[in-house]
């Protein structure tokens, strides 16, 4: 799967599912949470978060939101984040599933 930002000409937003194989699960958690804090001090990255699906514990969620989809081109072009998407496969058991979404309200 490649990612494909839709154009916008405002704030963009995305949410996923990300479901480990059960013997990668601990490493993919720590893998994602390393990306919050270098993500979160980007240029354009307006929230960016990690979560557990409380319905289904093995599953992660990650939700995002950006001032335009440019700067979330340049966000997944990032070296770590084109190596994962190149290897994301060695982590889950079926491949991610994303959301998009069009921000009605204003960003913080």
């Amino acid at each position: 799967m490649t990612i494909i930002v839709p154009s916008s000409d405002g704030p963009v937003g995305l949410y996923g599912f990300a479901r480990p194989k059960p013997e990668r699960a601990a490493e993919l958690e720590r893998l994602l949470l390393s990306f919050v804090a270098p993500t979160r001090a980007e240029p354009g990255s307006l929230q960016y978060q990690v979560h557990r699906d409380a319905a289904d514990p093995g599953t992660l969620v990650f939700y995002e939101l950006w001032r335009s989809a440019e700067d979330l081109r340049a966000h997944l072009a990032r070296p770590e984040l084109a190596r994962f998407q190149e290897r994301r496969m060695d982590y889950l058991r079926e491949d991610l599933e994303v959301h998009w979404l069009t921000p009605l309200s204003a960003a913080p």
